[in-house]
């Protein structure tokens, strides 16, 4: 009977302590740890080579891709406008690390030089994915908060902006292998592969948008057939991109060959290459669009380098602001970025001195 009395009396101690921690103020911090954890809806799923099954859904499908086109409104107006756009692209754009190298010729040097990112256009019906979006506000500061608190929000900010763009390429990645998966060959994979090369060009990631162009032509498209404006859209980005970024001339033309590709832009673009046309270039280059621009920068490097070599062959002196006008770089950086070995003469430093002619 003691002993019975005993564990009575135990658990009437455990239960009281249970129900003082439980209606105190302990209790409060001991649910809000219980809290559910609130998910990114783009890391919902896994990589379905990794062996997520939910993405093979044709809905699931569907309905992921309305959250990604509803991230990527929201990143274009978070932004504001199109120079805090053009940041976070460059932000996770692969520096190319070839146009930094030393100068390729001694006398006179010859920098890598690269022309400064074409401003990006604000998202417009057009370019961005068709279907129903919901309403974006845009995100203005409070003005009755002190500078430093300011200035603690923008850079917040910006981190957040700059990473809802790689966890928008990460789930572009997870759908495009789920559509592969399902060999889903319908106007939709049309439109979710067209948004997730566009996106990759703007990004400089060609891992995102090589293997999505490639998989568009020649697995999509001879099953469901895309409209003639779409074809040479897709083949030009891939003629470009084998011409600028991959330096292969020949398989470029070939693929303009195989195509039938008709488009004058890119016709300039490969001509200005061949025949080491800067004029020709630059003036192509002005004249297309920020897709085209993003991908003619990955050959700028080597555009400009000849151009330098033929101007230190051609040429004892320029004048300063020519040379600059043309690389499109200051002085100062095409000596500190590019390591130009170039000399300033002049009375003012006007002229650029690329060689000296000795007196007998």
């Amino acid at each position: 009977m003691q002993r019975k009395a005993g564990r009575a009396s135990s658990g009437h101690s455990y239960g009281h302590t249970s129900t003082h921690h439980g209606g105190g103020g302990g209790g409060g911090g001991h649910y809000s740890r219980l809290r559910p954890v609130e998910l990114d809806p783009l890391s919902e799923y896994g990589l379905p080579s990794k062996g997520e099954k939910r993405l093979l859904s044709p809905k699931v499908q569907e309905s992921y891709y309305s959250k990604i086109a509803e991230r990527y409104l929201a990143f274009c107006t978070e932004a504001g406008d199109k120079d805090n756009l053009q940041k976070q692209f460059a932000r996770l754009a692969v520096a190319d690390t070839s146009s930094t190298t030393s100068p390729i010729i001694s006398v006179p040097p010859s920098p890598l030089t690269s022309a400064p990112p074409t401003p990006l256009p604000l998202p417009t019906p057009n370019s961005l994915p068709t279907g129903s979006f919901p309403d974006i506000t845009f995100i203005t500061a409070d003005n009755s908060s002190s500078n430093s608190s300011n200035n603690n929000n923008n850079r917040n900010k910006e981190q957040d902006q700059s990473g809802s763009l790689p966890s928008i390429l990460s789930a572009l990645r997870k759908l495009r292998e789920a559509l592969v998966a399902t060999q889903r060959r319908d106007p939709f994979t049309i439109q979710v592969y067209l948004f997730a090369i566009r996106l990759g060009i703007l990004a400089r990631s060609f891992e995102s948008y090589y293997p999505a162009l490639l998989y568009l032509l020649r697995s999509v498209h001879p099953f469901s057939n895309l409209t003639s404006v779409e074809l040479a859209e897709c083949v030009s980005y891939l003629v470009l991109d084998t011409a600028c970024r991959r330096q292969d001339l020949a398989g470029a033309f070939k693929l303009r060959k195989e195509y039938r590709l008709n488009d004058k832009k890119v016709d300039g673009v490969l001509r200005a290459l061949v025949g080491d046309n800067y004029v020709l270039w630059r003036r192509v280059k002005r004249g297309v669009d920020g897709y085209r621009v993003k991908l003619m920068e990955f050959a700028d490097g080597e555009v400009k380098r000849r151009t330098l070599m033929a101007m230190g062959r051609a040429y004892l002196s320029l004048p300063k602001e020519f040379l600059e006008g043309q690389m499109e770089e200051s002085w100062e950086g095409l000596r500190s970025r590019y390591g130009v070995g170039w000399e300033l003469g002049g009375e003012k430093g006007e002229k650029v001195v690329i060689r000296k002619v000795g007196r007998g």
